[in-house]
């Protein structure tokens, strides 16, 4: 892998990251952005805020954890990102405090299928149980979680979702948060009770959203 390569990878990532904060997806340093490139991970430091960081801070790691580029310790959430990247084709994972998608975590142990972008995610959002942040309990959840899925709710703690990209990875953060936002929204008004989507209009949407967009 070149310098070049891992270089412009970095750039995207703290990109990807700082989006989060102006996004309003996390605060302070709460959160954290990998991406995979070859056998290599570039993850966020812990505990630096995103603006400060530059080329000199690139944290890599390999798929066992071991640190090979960087002298800044890597996210404490290390466990989870290398968890996925072990047992999925991702090329890039986002981990978030979201507001409203934590606030959703505390309350269900699936996201009611509010809205017909569920689809893009794989189906409807579980939430992974509790576990103290950074320990192998909270990937082994997680990963239950994402079985078929590209995104999952942490109880009690926020989101996490993967794809083939960063802008990927990212959107469908975003994506998950505003599903979140919009089931909490449709409960909060009193004497109704939001209708749902069923089985079968979710996967309509599935089939329709895989040929989304322009053609290649």
């Amino acid at each position: 892998m070149t310098q070049d390569a891992i270089e412009r990878a970095w750039d995207a990532l703290v990109g990807t990251a700082r989006r989060t904060v102006t996004d309003g997806l996390v605060v302070g340093t709460s959160g954290n952005v990998s991406a995979r490139v070859g056998d290599l991970v570039l993850v966020t430091p812990s505990g630096v805020p995103y603006d400060r960081l530059t080329p000199a801070d690139t944290v890599a790691v390999d798929l066992d954890g071991t640190q090979v580029r960087g002298r800044l310790a890597p996210t404490s959430e290390l466990p989870m990102h290398l968890e996925i990247y072990r047992r999925t084709t991702a090329r890039a994972v986002v981990h978030t405090h979201a507001v409203h998608a934590t606030a959703a975590s505390t309350l269900v142990t699936e996201l009611p299928p509010i809205h017909y972008m569920a689809a893009a995610l794989g189906g409807p959002v579980r939430v992974a149980p509790y576990a103290l942040y950074g320990t192998p309990d909270l990937a082994a959840h997680m990963m239950r979680a994402l079985d078929d899925r590209t995104g999952c709710l942490l109880r009690n703690h926020g989101t996490v979702t993967y794809g083939d990209t960063l802008d990927q990875a990212y959107d469908r953060t975003a994506q998950l948060e505003w599903m979140c936002r919009v089931w909490l929204t449709a409960t909060s008004a009193p004497g109704h009770t939001p209708s749902l989507l069923s089985p079968a209009e979710l996967h309509e949407a599935a089939t329709k959203l895989s040929g989304y967009g322009q053609p290649h």
